[in-house]
């Protein structure tokens, strides 16, 4: 994961383990100062760049980036798609082109671009699925987004569109949980919070939001909380392998080394991802 952001709040894990599973975040001074009483919060980051979409102030040179590389044939996916688009002229066409051109465009990794075209079919055609593929796209951009400020637009796109998806059907926590992550990042953080709280009042094994809740709390370095939220989460799903992990840092950081140890042993058990492997290790270095 790239880190080029204003200020990263990952100070309560001081290795690089801490930060193999963190959301990519980003707050400000006044931000911290603003949840510190609270399971506080992260706001997504990542990189960017021009990707090439046509659609003038809504990508720019602030846009998103491809966070893994298009292939050869993705690319030219995407520039037939783009072509088809461009040509047509009649508005229904283009509406349904649009879902095309946002579906290659999502291939390619370049998920702004994918959020802008399914958001002009979805205003086209309307309806729940539409409006939340929309919303997902804009989602995945905004937890790529390289600054604060193309974070909070980003997710602002996202929320607009989860919003139509909620209004049809309340009962969607998972858009529910996103749009919590996306306040989280703006100016209104508690909102989020409020959200993910919701989400677990009305179901309590709901993984994602018990994920960034025990997130949330181990970056304002409440390990106590981090425990209860994480140790639920694997009870629900055994095999939740960020989940195992940072219930075994949250529990290291509380001080119960022994059932630390032996879960970041587990860890090390349920996936062969090199990089996890390592950030494991410094972990049980440390306990020892």
């Amino acid at each position: 994961m790239s880190r080029p952001q204003i200020l990263i709040v990952v100070a309560a894990i001081a290795l690089a383990a801490a930060m193999f599973f963190l959301p990519k975040v980003v707050v400000n001074e006044d931000d911290k100062n603003n949840i510190a009483q609270s399971e506080t919060a992260a706001v997504p980051e990542g990189h960017s760049e021009d990707d090439g979409h046509d659609h003038g102030a809504e990508a720019g040179a602030g846009g998103t980036a491809v966070h893994t590389a298009a292939t050869p044939e993705q690319l030219m996916e995407l520039a037939t798609a783009r072509a088809k688009y461009n040509k047509a002229t009649d508005a229904q066409a283009r509406n349904r082109l649009a879902a095309e051109l946002g579906e290659a465009y999502e291939k390619a990794s370049k998920y702004d671009s994918a959020g802008y075209y399914f958001e002009i079919a979805a205003n086209a055609r309307g309806g729940e699925k539409s409006y939340k593929r929309a919303g997902d796209a804009y989602y995945e951009a905004f937890t790529f987004a390289a600054t604060q400020e193309r974070a909070n637009e980003l997710g602002a796109k996202a929320r607009g569109m989860y919003e139509q998806v909620l209004k049809n059907n309340p009962s969607d926590l998972d858009a529910k949980t996103n749009v919590a992550m996306t306040y989280i990042a703006s100016t209104n953080p508690m909102q989020g919070i409020t959200l993910l709280r919701e989400v677990v009042a009305t179901d309590p094994n709901n993984q994602k939001a018990l994920f960034n809740l025990g997130i949330l709390s181990i970056q304002s370095t409440q390990y106590d909380k981090a425990v209860e939220r994480f140790r639920h989460l694997v009870e629900v799903n055994p095999s939740h392998v960020e989940g195992t992990f940072y219930l075994a840092v949250a529990l290291a950081e509380t001080g119960e080394k022994e059932e630390a140890r032996a879960l970041f042993n587990k860890v090390k058990g349920m996936s062969n991802d090199p990089a996890l492997a390592a950030s494991v290790d410094e972990y049980l270095a440390r306990l020892n």
